[in-house]
Formats: structure tokens, sequence, C-alpha cells
């Protein structure tokens, strides 16, 4: 079972882990998707209460195709969030945002920084 934490470290070896697992699915002729995800990673303890959480806090159905993380971020960024939140109990929106966006950086070096938060300039 993973051990899942608000940190930036425990959020690197999430966003690694998520490259591993589609890669480990894709091998076994499994689709990559929340369910599967969350089956892999927790076993048994991803019953369909827990999905069905994560999934209401992501916002995304527990059997859509997920993309490659490394090229769509947002989707799992969410997902990410939401799986910290049910496993930990705390609040959806007391994640550590900075620190998951710089985990992808770190995880995924040569992609473009995720940083949703950031502040628009107004185009006069």
């Amino acid at each position: 079972m993973i051990q899942v934490e608000n940190s930036q470290q425990s959020f690197v070896q999430l966003w690694l882990l998520l490259e591993r697992t589609r890669r480990l699915l894709g091998c076994q002729c499994k689709r990559y998707c929340i369910r599967n995800v969350l089956k892999a990673w927790f076993g048994a303890a991803a019953n369909d209460n827990m999905i069905w959480e994560v999934c209401h806090q992501c916002d995304q159905e527990g059997w859509n195709e997920l993309q490659k993380p490394s090229l769509y971020p947002r989707q799992h960024r969410e997902l990410l969030r939401a799986i910290v939140a049910v496993r930990t109990g705390i609040s959806y929106y007391k994640i550590d945002l900075k620190a998951l966006d710089s985990a992808y950086s770190i995880a995924f070096p040569h992609s473009t920084p995720l940083n949703i938060n950031k502040k628009k300039r107004k185009v006069h």
C-alpha cells in the first residue's frame, strides 16, 4: 500500500507512480483509468466508496480513460489532489498546491511547469 501525505516529497512519488502505473496497466492490457489506478495502488482498500469519493472530488468518472500524465497534467493534478484528500482525511481545499505543482516539475523536468493558480495579467 502506498504512503500518501500532503508534502512535496510524497507528491513527487505520486507523479512518478502515475506514469509507472500507466505503463503497467498498458502492459496488462487494462484501461488506464481512476478505478484501475486506485485498485493498483491500494488493493482491497480501494472499494466502491473510496473510488466514488475520489471521482466526486476530482470531478471525473472512474472508467474514463486517462491521458499521459506528462502531456495532460491538469486532470492528473486534480486526481492526485483528491487521492491525498481522501487518504489523509483532510479537506480537498487544504492540499498544498504549490508543492503539488513543483513536484510535477521535479517528476517531469522537460515538461512545461504546472501552475494553474498564477495570476493573469489584464490586457488593456
